[in-house]
C-alpha cells in the first residue's frame, strides 16, 4: 500500500475523526487483556463499517492506492490472501495508533497476530457454515 493509503486516504480519513478516535480508545482499553477470539470479530466489525463507508463514498472511483480502494477490491476478490495483503498495513496502523501490540504468542510458543485473525473474520463475515 502506498504512503497515500496511510495519509489522507487512510482509515481515519475514511471513517472520520470521531469514529476513529472511539476505535483507538476501544483498542487501547480492550487489547492488552483481551482474548484474540473475542477481539477479532470486534475489529472485523470495524472493518465492515469502514468497508460500507468506502463503498458508499467511493464505489465508482476510489482513490488509487488507498485503503478505501483496498476495501472495495477486497470485497470483490476471490483470493483471500491478496485481500489480506491489501488490508494488513491499514489495520496494523490502527493498532499502532492505539499503542497496543497486535502480535501474540500462544502457550505453546507459536507466534500469531490479531490483525490476521481480524482480517479473516472480516473476509468471512457473511459465511454461514451451517447453511
Amino acid at each position: 500500500m502506498s504512503a497515500k493509503a496511510k495519509g489522507e486516504t487512510g482509515l481515519k480519513s475514511l471513517v472520520g475523526e470521531s469514529t476513529y478516535s472511539v476505535w483507538i480508545k476501544m483498542l487501547s482499553s480492550l487489547v492488552p487483556d483481551g482474548r484474540t477470539h473475542r477481539l477479532a470479530p470486534l475489529i472485523a466489525g470495524m472493518l465492515q463499517y469502514a468497508s460500507a463507508v468506502a463503498y458508499e463514498k467511493f464505489k465508482d472511483c476510489p482513490p488509487e492506492g488507498s485503503i478505501t480502494e483496498c476495501f472495495i477490491f477486497a470485497a470483490e476478490m476471490e483470493e483471500h490472501e491478496e485481500a489480506k495483503t491489501l488490508l494488513t498495513e491499514g489495520v496494523e496502523t490502527l493498532f499502532r495508533d492505539a499503542k497496543v501490540s497486535y502480535r501474540r504468542v500462544s502457550r505453546r510458543g507459536g507466534e500469531y497476530n490479531i490483525v490476521d485473525q481480524a482480517i479473516l473474520e472480516f473476509l468471512h463475515w457473511h459465511d454461514m457454515p451451517w447453511e
